[in-house]
């Protein structure tokens, strides 16, 4: 799969979220305790905005009347239907055997390293004829 830029890290603010579109892709980013994640926008339920979602934490019990919260952020529910999927695996918890929201790797990496080569610039012979500019396609 191919790499691409999408955001400066000042851009998504801790807790903050960015949509943005990668090859006609709508895709979720989420900063959560300092790390990215990256959904498909679309919820596999009914097509809802995954980014607009709201996100939680995981609530687990053990026995009535006890309950754990964990994973603070981690939880995303689809802006539609409530639908909730784990932001790390894409995992829904309202059908888990079945269903999954796609998600995408991220990784932050330093400006310099992207700007190495090598890169190749398409170039074209050009001449100027009296008072005409002519390129050569």
């Amino acid at each position: 799969m191919a790499r691409h830029v999408v955001a400066a890290v000042g851009e998504i603010p801790p807790g903050g979220r960015k949509l943005v579109e990668v090859r006609g892709r709508r895709i979720a980013l989420f900063h959560v305790a300092g790390e990215y994640f990256a959904l498909t926008d679309r919820c596999p339920h009914e097509g809802g905005s995954l980014c607009a979602g709201r996100l939680t934490g995981l609530v687990r019990s053990s026995e009535p009347g006890r309950y754990e919260y964990s994973r603070p952020q981690e939880m995303l529910a689809c802006s539609w239907h409530g639908w909730e999927f784990d932001i790390r695996t894409g995992q829904s918890y309202c059908d888990p055997e079945s269903i999954r929201a796609r998600t995408y790797a991220v990784s932050v990496e330093p400006g310099e390293a992207l700007a190495k080569g090598p890169f190749v610039a398409e170039t074209f012979p050009v001449s100027v004829d009296g008072e005409y500019i002519l390129v050569e396609v």
